[in-house]
């Protein structure tokens, strides 16, 4: 999921449907290989500003384990996932 100013929005959307699936607005889902994963952010990075923007990937192995990376400005605090 994303919160990106609205100059860059089109662009991540854009990067993040060439990997994953759009769910609603702002979030996408969707298996993908650990080097994807690894192009995707990278690909992320160069396009977000990171004082401004903030993109969050939720890696879940489980329904029991699951990590969380945020990219740019934290946002939100460390909290459960409802």
């Amino acid at each position: 999921m994303y919160d990106v100013n609205q100059k860059r929005v089109a662009k991540v959307l854009k990067k993040c449907r060439q990997y994953l699936n759009w769910v609603q607005n702002s979030v996408l889902e969707g298996e993908i290989t650990e080097a994807n994963y690894k192009k995707l952010k990278m690909e992320i990075e160069r396009i977000i500003r990171q004082d401004e923007d903030s993109v969050i990937f939720y890696s879940l192995r489980t329904t029991k384990y699951s990590s969380r990376e945020i990219l740019g400005l934290k946002k939100c605090g460390d909290e459960n996932i409802i």
